[in-house]
């Protein structure tokens, strides 16, 4: 195991930041070849490690190897760069010089692989693709929930760099609590990719902020992510919508950053029975680790218990399982306490809140009002619902949600240049930024001004007559 200050500093020396465009898109996609020639045994190893199903964890290969080819076009395309030119007028007030700015690699970046997706978001997941991309070496915090199949891939990934001709060192691997404390305070260290819980990430982003010089720290954190169920759309179908839910929230545990924890539904529709049944025939689910199956027990049960809140459906598994769990309480009572209804329940649990008014300023109103940030916020409706209504939603849960979606369910997150997935605090750190999607580069970039430069100084992306071709705003004007 390599130590902290070793790793950081032959990340640090690797030469990484200063490679090409081109050579960094070409790494990427070998990293993605190599994950996918080795898929069956790192599908068996994370499946031991974490008790999610196979069949999950060969979708997460997949994911993982397009998410490390969609960066590799990326840093192709280059125009995350932002690459601008304004030339030289001597008539403007003040006189103008020659400025040319873009985007530049911001150095090391530390990346704690998250325990939910060991593939995805861990040694080779999307913080890490997009660091790379970016230019920037990486040093990973392995997550203790899945380390052997963390060594496995850094094994793997040093090899299809080294083989590739990429610098080895550009992803290195540590381990332990006090490495990753030690990773943050480290000096070369210049920015952090983060996903994890609220309290851990709250930990680890104050640590950050507080060193002689701040750093950012790019958190993913906890959000409950809400649904507003309209009338109509339950009426219309409260069975289809029902089992929707019923998937979502129970999918692989409940154990996504996307899970639907909160929903606004309407009082007597027949929306709850239906869910009853559906999640009936959901299964139990082993969770990622024992701590946080102990930590999902005391939790719901301490949600179950309260004098405000009814057990639609009160799940019941063999140990060391977890069950299902629907609770429901009321737009009053969500209201008066939501700091308590808003706690990220780890696991297969939903909250219903019930509502009776969806006029403006009614009860519903009241509670989206209290709503925290969020990753996501969802709106089922029907065709023939009340613009109006639908405006008044959309707009509260814009204000909290980076992303708010109106067909489907939110567990899953497209790997698109339009994504974002992010929030307000709780749901991050950095609600202007994204951890999946194009402009995640974004995170580990910095921006340089060249001013009256010689050519033979400026980068190749700056120079005169634009050689490699990239997308640049010159003079005002977008080329390319």
């Amino acid at each position: 195991m390599t130590g902290v200050d070793e790793a950081v500093r032959a990340a640090a020396a690797s030469g990484f930041s200063d490679s090409a465009r081109a050579d960094r898109a070409t790494w990427l996609r070998a990293l993605a070849t190599a994950l996918e020639a080795d898929a069956a045994e790192l599908v068996a190893l994370a499946h031991r490690e974490t008790h999610l199903s196979e069949a999950r964890l060969s979708g997460e290969v997949v994911r993982t190897a397009t998410q490390l080819r969609f960066f590799a076009d990326v840093c192709a395309d280059g125009s995350y760069l932002e690459a601008t030119i304004d030339t030289p007028d001597p008539s403007a007030i003040p006189p103008r010089p020659d400025l040319r700015r873009m985007l530049r690699p911001i150095g090391v970046v530390a990346v704690f692989t998250a325990s939910n997706f060991p593939f995805a978001f861990s040694v080779v997941g999307n913080d890490t693709a997009s660091a790379l991309a970016a230019g920037c070496p990486v040093v990973v915090k392995a997550h203790p929930g899945h380390l052997q199949l963390s060594r496995r891939v850094a094994r793997l990934a040093r090899t299809a760099l080294r083989d590739a001709g990429a610098p080895v060192d550009a992803l290195v691997l540590v381990e332990g609590v006090e490495a990753g404390v030690e990773l943050i305070r480290h000096p070369l260290v210049r920015a952090v990719g983060f996903t994890g819980s609220t309290r851990g990430g709250r930990a680890l982003f104050d640590i950050a902020v507080s060193r002689p010089d701040p750093i950012p720290f790019y958190g993913e954190l906890g959000s409950v992510n809400p649904v507003v169920v309209t009338p109509l759309a339950a009426n219309a179908d409260a069975a289809g919508l029902a089992a929707g839910l019923a998937g979502s929230f129970t999918r692989d545990g409940g154990q996504y950053c996307t899970k639907p924890g909160i929903v606004f539904v309407p009082r007597g529709t027949g929306f709850e029975d239906a869910l009853a049944s559906a999640v009936a025939e959901a299964p139990s689910q082993r969770l990622l680790t024992d701590g946080m199956t102990a930590a999902f027990a005391e939790g719901s049960s301490a949600l179950a218990g309260r004098g405000d809140v009814e057990a639609v459906v009160a799940g019941r598994a063999a140990d060391p399982e977890s069950a299902p769990i629907v609770l429901a309480t009321t737009a009053a009572a969500f209201a008066a306490d939501p700091e308590t209804f808003q706690e990220e329940h780890f696991g297969p649990l939903t909250l219903l809140v019930r509502y009776d008014d969806a006029a403006p300023a009614g009860d519903l109103d009241r509670a989206l009002g209290m709503l925290e940030g969020s990753l996501t916020g969802t709106v089922r409706h029907a065709a023939s619902d009340d613009p109006e209504l639908l405006d008044r939603v959309t707009r509260s849960l814009s204000r909290i949600a980076g992303r708010v979606l109106y067909e489907g369910w939110p567990t899953g997150v497209a790997i698109a240049w339009a994504q974002h997935h992010g929030g307000p605090w709780p749901a991050s750190t950095a609600s202007v930024h994204t951890s999946v999607g194009a402009t995640a580069i974004r995170r580990f970039l910095a921006p340089v001004a060249y001013q009256d430069a010689p050519q033979v100084v400026l980068p190749a992306e700056l120079r005169d007559g634009n050689p490699l071709g990239i997308p640049r705003r010159e003079d005002g004007v977008l080329i390319g």
